[in-house]
């Protein structure tokens, strides 16, 4: 039985609460086994893909986020009068919104994600943190949330310089600001508050110790309602941009089997206790010196999931799905096997120098293929990228034997990938596949910040 308590059985319809490439990747899996789908949209998706192919499709609203995609109430009429049994939230939006979660438990719909209680409490980092130490996960050192100039000028002492203030809730980078002496810390946490109150609704800010060069690693985690958590290994995250990750890959460099082993038992004993079922991502910071530090936890699908679903061959999307159904995991031992290599390119909307969000219509669009390549889009010629949302169009994922082959493989899928009419980010991927240090291994997250004027990273 699921955690609502009102299902012991597979769902017969399920209402997808997101847009976009997502919203295609949830139908998917339930066409493959065998459940209805309810699709809800605002006025600006009218004629996306994800609105076609489910079975039934619901307006909520126009197409700012606020009037559909975020509008509880508008989501659970549309599930009430299509008669569906449970909602998948995708990424983003309501997916770690334990108000949304309680309201589908109130409503008799099953939430496709944790328990609220779980998800209020790795959504405030803070608590998380504490609570993860508590459970035997390492942990930067850092403070409690800040009350005052005065405390704060006493934790960073304590720490040492340099330490980043950071948002208690929510992410993106947002909320987010480093500082390297007792001068500049004022005027850090105020902007990082503010920043912080206007994204989440919250001013609530602490500080961490800031890692100069450090590596992005997560550990992907399912969990069913038995109390049985595996991991199904680790993804390398570190190519970002503004603290967002343009760039994944499974396994990571490294980590070597040994260190696997070691996180991979340490991340399942803190998750059991704490009772964690569906699916979640533990993220971890990684040092100079290899040490992971727990970072937060995602409690819902991610967006580089294909990077685990191409070395393991799971299908985390159904698995969400049977596990919110009450079916246990049928998954053997703690972890699977990591087969071959995997690399995912997050391409978006966006100019490939300054980063700017670029909506429009797509004049032309060619999905490349081939062998170990796998393409999640709700993109096609003629669509349009409206303005109000993410600038994510598409997720190009490779898998080769080994890593080699994987970056070659995604350099090919990259040339062959044809979007006209706006501009992407194919072009940065396409440097970024071709640079020495990504090809070595050798790199951090001030990767992209270091490109120098012949396209290629410098070493910090």
């Amino acid at each position: 039985m699921n955690a609502s308590g009102w299902f012991n059985r597979m769902f017969k319809k399920i209402l997808i609460a997101n847009r976009g490439e997502i919203a295609l990747r949830i139908i998917c899996a339930c066409k493959e086994l065998g459940i209805r789908t309810v699709a809800v949209y605002s006025e600006a998706d009218r004629y996306s893909l994800h609105v076609r192919f489910a079975d039934e499709a619901v307006c909520i609203g126009p197409p700012r986020s606020a009037d559909s995609y975020l509008n509880v109430a508008s989501i659970i009429s549309a599930a009430e009068i299509t008669n569906a049994e449970a909602i998948h939230p995708g990424y983003g939006f309501l997916s770690e919104n334990a108000k949304f979660a309680e309201v589908c438990e109130t409503s008799k719909l099953a939430f496709i994600g944790p328990r609220p209680e779980i998800i209020r409490l790795m959504g405030d980092k803070d608590k998380a943190r504490r609570t993860m130490a508590e459970l035997g996960l390492p942990v930067l050192p850092g403070s409690g949330i800040l009350a005052s100039e005065a405390e704060a000028q006493e934790a960073a002492e304590k720490i040492g310089y340099p330490v980043m203030v950071k948002a208690a809730a929510g992410g993106g980078g947002r909320g987010m600001r480093i500082v390297f002496s007792a001068e500049e810390l004022p005027r850090a946490v105020e902007t990082a508050q503010n920043e912080a109150k206007a994204a989440f609704g919250t001013p609530d800010v602490y500080l961490e110790k800031y890692i100069a060069s450090p590596r992005h690693i997560e550990f992907q985690v399912l969990g069913d309602q038995h109390g049985r958590v595996v991991h199904l290994g680790e993804r390398e995250c570190t190519i970002q941009r503004r603290h967002q990750k343009l760039v994944e890959e499974s396994p990571s460099t490294q980590v070597d089997e040994e260190l696997r082993r070691e996180m991979g038992r340490r991340v399942i004993a803190a998750l059991e206790k704490v009772g964690y079922s569906n699916a979640g991502t533990v993220e971890f910071i990684m040092d100079e010196r290899r040490r992971l530090y727990f970072l937060e936890m995602n409690t819902r699908i991610q967006v580089e999931h294909a990077v685990t679903e191409m070395v393991t061959g799971l299908d985390l999307v159904k698995r969400q799905i049977q596990i919110a159904a009450g079916e246990p995991l049928d998954v053997e031992g703690e972890t699977v096997e990591l087969r071959g290599h995997a690399i995912e390119c997050r391409i978006c909307a966006e100019d490939a120098e300054t980063f700017a969000p670029c909506a429009g219509k797509v004049t032309s669009f060619n999905p490349p293929g081939g062998t170990g390549v796998r393409l999640d889009s709700a993109a096609y010629t003629e669509s349009v990228i409206p303005p109000y949302y993410d600038s994510l169009i598409a997720k190009l994922v490779v898998h080769g034997a080994d890593r080699s082959e994987a970056i070659n493989r995604m350099a090919r899928a990259l040339e062959m990938f044809i979007i006209e009419g706006i501009s992407t980010s194919i072009p940065v991927h396409q440097k970024i596949m071709a640079d020495p240090d990504f090809r070595a291994g050798n790199f951090d997250t001030h990767f992209l910040e270091r490109y120098s004027r012949d396209g290629h990273a410098r070493k910090g």
